[in-house]
């Protein structure tokens, strides 16, 4: 269900830059699961999720939760994500807003 609906150029641009700008691939190192990254601080990550990574997570797919909580992180994951943070993959800083 779609909680917001864009209806002009300018706000479907600003929706595209915040849910897709500066997104970088990240695979988990144990699983291979690949999901979409930001970080806008040290302190501020954004995920997304993918059905496919969601169901090739091994540490979700072990917990037999089903579908995968959205606040909940995977801690495999979560290593991953700092390791391309320190290998640069991943730069830290929002830009413009994003």
């Amino acid at each position: 269900m779609v909680s917001f609906a864009p209806t002009s150029d300018g706000t479907r641009e600003d929706q595209r830059l915040y849910t897709e700008a500066r997104m970088v691939e990240v695979a988990c190192q144990d699983c291979l699961a690949v999901v979409r990254v930001k970080k806008n601080s040290d302190h501020h990550t954004s995920v997304q999720w993918s059905t496919k990574a969601q169901q090739d997570c091994q540490e979700f797919n072990r917990s037999g939760a089903g579908e995968r909580a959205v606040h909940q992180p995977c801690s495999r994951l979560r290593r991953s994500i700092a390791q391309a943070v320190e290998d640069g993959t991943i730069q830290i800083g929002a830009e413009d807003g994003y």
